[in-house]
């Protein structure tokens, strides 16, 4: 919008000493003619801005004018700052680079002091995922129904669904809204979103809860799993549950015990640790986990005959 590149062009002028138009042009992906234009309008609105042509010259704010900032601390604008470019890791535009921008009027006497808390949201995924968010963002905020293919341990299905919040939760990205399928709020995962796209119905605004984040709410544990592991597997059961997850027994192995919510994903973390975990209990998963590296040792077997037939 044209007020919010206004602020941004003044938090620009206001923390450099000059700033050229081509410059301005780049950072905010307008034209010259459009920067000029915002120039004019800064100036009637009643900011000093001198402009100087020639080599060395640029666009400038009169000395000693400055805005007055005494709503926010230092600290505070530091926490608004981490918090921004967090979500500019994921961002798959330049909105939050630019909010950053207004907000950091006035330089360094007050955003003073090193960066003291960096998050970064990003991940393997951010070039798929940045599309995603920005587009649910946009059907947020227009009302407008989504649609897409989503994978789920139970099949795929197709689904539309009136979209209120994004969630991260669990390092992970999510949509919270009313599934038409299933007649409900649901939280759908993005990172399972396909072709999704912006639908032409709006939709009028339901009551909406909030989505309840709990762990056991969303992973309601109904298995109780004992295993003892080897003594080097230690920083990742630290990793992944804490330093009071586990008891060390006499012979040196780690004794875990855990309440865990789904069996296929319990036995796909336990076979990363290959033979230096041992399932005591329960039963079926000891059997389960036999299954399926009997089923893994007879892929490779078949393979090897292949080969060896040759």
């Amino acid at each position: 919008m044209k007020t919010d590149r206004l602020i941004g062009i003044l938090s620009v002028l206001l923390k450099k000493e000059k700033c050229t138009a081509p410059e301005l042009a780049e950072r905010f992906e307008v034209s010259r003619r459009t920067i000029n234009r915002d120039i004019e309008a800064l100036c009637r609105a009643g900011i000093p801005i001198c402009t100087m042509q020639g080599v060395g010259g640029g666009i400038r704010i009169m000395d000693g004018y400055r805005m007055d900032r005494t709503l926010l601390t230092s600290r505070d604008m530091q926490m608004i700052l981490a918090g921004l470019r967090s979500l500019d890791s994921v961002s798959g535009s330049s909105y939050y680079r630019q909010l950053m921008e207004k907000l950091q009027v006035g330089g360094a006497d007050f955003v003073s002091g090193r960066d003291s808390v960096l998050i970064d949201l990003s991940s393997w995924y951010k070039e798929s995922l940045a599309p995603k968010i920005a587009l649910v963002q946009d059907a947020i905020a227009e009302r407008k129904r989504i649609a897409f293919h989503y994978y789920a341990p139970g099949g795929e299905s197709i689904r539309q669904v009136e979209p209120y919040y994004l969630v991260f939760k669990w390092s992970s990205w999510y949509v919270w809204g009313w599934c038409l399928a299933r007649k409900d709020f649901r939280l759908f995962k993005l990172n399972r979103l396909d072709r999704l796209k912006i639908m032409e119905e709006d939709f009028a605004p339901r009551p909406v809860p909030m989505p309840d984040l709990s762990n056991e709410r969303i992973f309601p544990a109904n298995i109780r799993v004992k295993v003892a592991f080897e003594s080097d597997a230690k920083w990742r059961l630290v990793e992944d549950f804490g330093p009071e997850c586990f008891v060390e027994q006499e012979d040196g192995r780690l004794l875990f015990q855990m309440d865990y919510t789904d069996e296929e994903s319990l036995v796909g973390w336990l076979l990363t640790f290959g033979a230096r975990a041992e399932v005591l209990e329960p039963e079926t998963i000891r059997e389960k986990l036999l299954k399926t590296v009997e089923g893994v040792i007879s892929v490779y077997q078949r393979e090897g005959e292949k080969k060896r037939e040759k």
